[in-house]
């Protein structure tokens, strides 16, 4: 099976780095699937964005990213995320609430959380 070296880095904290069999991620263009292979380019991510990862080895990673850049080389993607976190850590009744958010950033970041959860929970 053919794999791609991914990361995926937040501001704040490398979430993820490894060899997966594809990486998607949503950007201001609509949504990106990376394989091995893939044409080098570079992508803005959506402002309420969400990566989803497929390891070699493991079940796929989802996380809320919203708003960054996506950088695809030869034989590697790098996802440089403002804001990172994996769904397993999205408190859903925080996320829900800052839906009301008068600030832009916080309710684009709330909408990533909950959208990751949806698509955690995807087969």
């Amino acid at each position: 099976m053919a794999e791609i070296t991914a990361e995926l880095v937040s501001v704040e904290r490398l979430l993820w780095s490894g060899k997966a069999t594809i990486v998607t991620a949503q950007t201001t263009e609509g949504e990106i699937g990376v394989l091995p292979g893939h044409e080098p380019m570079l992508g803005q991510l959506a402002e309420n964005g969400v990566v989803v990862i497929r390891p070699v080895d493991g079940d796929k990673l989802v996380a809320a990213a919203p708003g960054g850049f996506l950088s695809v080389s030869k034989d590697k993607v790098t996802i440089l995320a403002h804001y990172a976190v994996w769904a397993s850590e999205v408190d859903t009744a925080a996320a829900e609430a800052n839906l009301n958010s008068d600030d832009p950033e916080i309710k684009a970041r709330a909408e990533a959380e909950l959208r990751a959860l949806r698509r955690d929970k995807e087969a």
